[in-house]
């Protein structure tokens, strides 16, 4: 296969996961092999809703709008342009997937693809529906990727290469583990948003979406907060109002009254508005529910604290902060270029 021939696949790909974007699933005319697809993906979705009650429809179609914006023609070849594709011997890359989110390791499966090589993917049990579909799909439209994809659930081998992610403990197993081979190992990540207090209405609004979405569950999210002295929380608590619904769905809500509980017998101090709790902590990861929140007084001394952090931070969202910074309410909506610890994967494997 060719660099276009793999593109044309995946921009066909995201025409067909275009059916799913929206509350209401529409079939279209002229999707080539709909009539073997579209009921079975509907039916993977229901599947994935039922196997983990974090993947409700509305995130899990939110994943796969966000995909759809990406695999377009244009955008693989404007991400693919930055690169020599050059036809290499095609290695076997092993794939090691996290499952807290709907299709969290799709971006490492495309790249191994589109890269020239083969994948062997090893999926968390919570996320285990819907790519192998999406994996059919794409060799029904591409012949040529048929003997270049395998799932599996025993142990992994014969592989040339790994890209893992996991927990910052897991992480320890797999860099023993996958000594001997070329490898990216992920570890625990969080984000975190620097407000100056000047935030309109609107922005704040925006950053509810990147606390709130996937119930905070993504490296992503963000879950801890920098916020100036004497710092007023009343417009912050307003803005976030719009996501108080979230608290009629059980699994949140069993989250939010626990660790309530455990703050108020701790005899922590914190803020709450019957669905999200703030809490002052150093940490940058805060359980289901809350957010950590820090003081500063100098801008300069905060830049220099977090570029120190840099292996525990994956996004800062902020305006006119820092070089790096995400828009607000853009966490969750990375470009095919935006890579996970701002590790280029597509280099990585070029270079295999």
């Amino acid at each position: 296969m060719t660099l276009e021939q793999r593109i044309n696949a995946f921009s066909k790909l995201g025409t067909f996961i275009s059916q799913f974007s929206s509350e209401t699933f529409q079939e279209q005319d002229n999707i080539p092999h709909n009539e073997l697809f579209f009921e079975g993906f509907k039916h993977q979705i229901k599947l994935a809703q039922e196997n983990n009650g974090w993947f409700t429809k509305a995130n899990i179609i939110f994943s796969l709008n966000g995909w759809v914006n990406s695999l377009t023609k244009n955008q693989l070849t404007k991400w693919t342009s930055y690169y020599n594709f050059t036809e290499n011997t095609s290695q076997n890359v092993a794939i090691i997937m996290a499952g807290n989110i709907p299709l969290v390791g799709f971006h490492d499966f495309i790249s191994v693809l589109i890269s020239g090589h083969s994948v062997l993917v090893k999926q968390s049990s919570n996320d285990k529906h819907l790519l192998p579909f999406l994996a059919k799909y794409l060799e029904h439209v591409e012949p040529g990727f048929k003997g270049k994809i395998k799932f599996t659930e025993a142990k992994m081998e014969n592989f040339d290469a790994v890209i893992a992610t996991g927990s910052s403990n897991t992480a320890r197993y797999f860099e023993y583990y996958f000594k001997d081979k070329p490898s990216i190992i992920r570890k625990n990540r969080n984000s975190v948003a620097v407000l100056t207090g000047n935030e309109t209405h609107e922005e704040l609004e925006n950053l509810s979406e990147d606390i709130f979405r996937y119930y905070g569950l993504g490296c992503r999210n963000v879950s801890k907060l920098f916020l100036p002295k004497d710092y007023n929380f009343d417009a912050f608590f307003k803005a976030m109002y719009k996501w108080n619904p979230i608290i009629n769905e059980s699994k949140y809500a069993n989250n939010y009254d626990y660790n309530k509980a455990v703050y108020i017998m701790s005899e922590f101090d914190m803020l709450e508005n019957g669905f999200l709790m703030i809490k002052e902590d150093k940490s940058f990861s805060s359980p289901i529910a809350t957010v950590f929140y820090e003081f500063y007084e100098n801008t300069k001394a905060l830049q220099d604290t977090l570029e120190q952090e840099t292996e525990n931070i994956q996004c800062i969202v902020a305006k006119d902060f820092t070089e790096n910074e995400i828009k607000f309410g853009n966490t969750q909506k990375p470009e095919l270029w935006d890579y996970a610890d701002n590790v280029d994967t597509i280099t990585f494997l070029l270079n295999l």
